[in-house]
């Protein structure tokens, strides 16, 4: 039996630890909005990986997916790595927002880059909910001191930390909302803690 391709594995993982999460498959939809491709491509991956043995599915139905390796799903749903929060962050009015220890969350590996160093802050405000992060979200920034524009960065500022789209042009800084009812923030310093990595939400 052929050996699954890099994407094939990519995507067992990521329904491995969907799984592991919620306790039912993902659908195709959001398989393909994860890995930002087609419902039919989606559809194809998991067909591949049901001809190769390594999901079991009925009547084409994502919701009947499961995984065949037992031993990969123990090892995949035991994968998670402990992510610490810091505190709070603010997405909207900046307000002071010190590093405060709040405890930690577990993140599946699958959605983290290796040997990269992370932290997470809880989001205060409703800035950014234009790019999907809700006030109470849980954000999972990875550690670094630049950014590319168009980044979703938190950054240091005078009066505190905020979560914003970063945007650089000669000397000029503009810390973007994605919220018309916010005005974006010019400055021509600015101190990059990390860039956003992904989002975990609570329902």
């Amino acid at each position: 039996m052929k050996e699954l391709t890099e994407r094939q594995q990519l995507v067992l993982n990521f329904i491995a630890h969907f799984i592991a999460e919620h306790n039912y498959p993902p659908t195709f939809r959001q398989i393909a909005g994860y890995f930002e491709i087609t419902v039919k491509a989606a559809y194809d991956h998991v067909a591949a990986l049901k001809k190769k043995q390594k999901l079991r599915m009925c009547d084409k139905s994502s919701r009947t997916m499961e995984i065949i390796n037992g031993e990969f799903e123990d090892k995949a749903a035991n994968s998670f790595i402990d992510i610490p929060i810091l505190g709070e962050v603010a997405a909207g009015p900046r307000i002071l927002s010190e590093e405060n220890y709040l405890g930690s969350i577990r993140v599946h590996h699958s959605l983290l880059k290796n040997r990269r160093n992370y932290f997470a802050l809880i989001v205060r405000g409703d800035s950014m909910n234009g790019a999907g992060v809700m006030d109470g979200d849980t954000v999972i920034i990875e550690k670094v001191e630049t950014a590319k524009n168009g980044d979703i960065v938190v950054a240091m500022l005078d009066d505190g930390y905020t979560l914003k789209r970063f945007f650089k042009r000669n000397e000029n800084i503009k810390l973007q909302s994605e919220n018309p009812a916010y005005y974006p923030i010019y400055c021509r310093d600015v101190s990059i803690v990390g860039h956003l990595a992904c989002v975990i939400r609570s329902y």
